[in-house]
């Protein structure tokens, strides 16, 4: 049990980081609501639908796939850096190979929503 005492003291710590900055917030903040404070919307306007109306999917899609070809991005960066490394290694033809072929799976994928119609915007 004694093993886990650090991982424990980390959870502590984070839980208190966390939970500290609220707990000031609502001990410390202002209380002084007005009519203004309290209307729906601070923009001088009533609301003219439902907020909780659902959202369509294609913008979740659309944001993932985002993050999706961004987190490619992220990844080509150290690859090129090292490339010149891994060439004078002997290693270049298996680097240019595995970003090849990692570059195929994600172009594969961006092939498949295309012709599936999640690019499509109606």
């Amino acid at each position: 049990m004694a093993e886990y005492l650090p991982v424990v003291v980390f959870l502590v710590i984070a839980l208190a980081i966390g939970v500290a900055p609220m707990v000031f917030g609502w001990v410390l903040g202002p209380r002084r609501p007005d009519p203004e404070k309290r209307s729906p919307y601070e923009c001088g306007f009533e609301p003219f639908e439902d907020a909780r109306l659902p959202f369509d999917v294609r913008y979740y899609l659309i944001a993932i796939l985002f993050i999706l070809f961004d987190v490619e991005i992220t990844l080509l960066f150290p690859w090129g850096v090292a490339f010149r490394d891994l060439i004078a290694n002997g290693e270049g033809w298996f680097a240019l190979g595995s970003v090849a072929l990692f570059l195929a799976v994600l172009t594969l994928g961006y092939v498949v929503e295309w012709k599936n119609g999640a690019l499509d915007w109606e």
